[in-house]
């Protein structure tokens, strides 16, 4: 790459948390134990959850925590766009995907938040549903989801409510 000498690269604020949540994502367990498809669509389901517990703690954080969200969700759509393009899908058709996933991705997030809005307990039959609609894609019933993965929830939402701001984007929040 060509260097010109008056242009510094911005760094990027986000890039440690975005590997935590990526990290999370990729846990082996979810797909070991709990039976979420190892796919591209059982990942990205992974990723948008994890990312909605970050942005739920994000959002009371103080500011610029808001700004944060925005550069993380930024991000995170750069991911998927660069995965999209690994995987080989032509320029022509990455905006199309890309739209589509963020529909996906605001929708799924918005059911997941709903069901975590109850504090200090979640809504536990909410999130089996939102779970079992989206992460399993209606495979199996949200009676069925296992409570490994909703102990796993519940933990990273301690780890998260525990952390300041300063904590997230310096990384490692996330890690068991």
């Amino acid at each position: 790459m060509i260097r010109l000498p008056f242009f510094k690269s911005r760094p990027d604020p986000v890039a440690a948390l975005y590997g935590d949540i990526v990290a999370a994502a990729r846990a082996p367990a979810a797909y070991r134990d709990f039976g979420v498809s190892d796919d591209f669509e059982g990942r990205f389901e992974r990723l948008v959850l994890v990312t909605t517990l970050v942005l739920k703690r994000l959002k009371v954080l103080p500011a610029p925590a808001e700004s944060i969200a925005q550069e993380l969700v930024d991000r995170v759509f750069a991911g998927l766009d660069e995965g999209l393009r690994l995987m080989g899908v032509s320029d022509l058709s990455v905006g199309k995907k890309i739209k589509k996933l963020a529909q996906g991705f605001y929708g799924r997030a918005e059911a997941y938040t709903a069901a975590l809005k109850d504090e200090p307990a979640l809504d536990e039959p909410a999130l089996r549903l939102a779970l079992s609609r989206n992460l399993f894609a209606g495979r199996i019933a949200p009676e069925a989801v296992a409570g490994g993965l909703l102990s796993e929830i519940a933990g990273i939402t301690a780890r998260l409510d525990a952390a300041s701001l300063e904590d997230l984007l310096a990384g490692g929040v996330l890690a068991h």
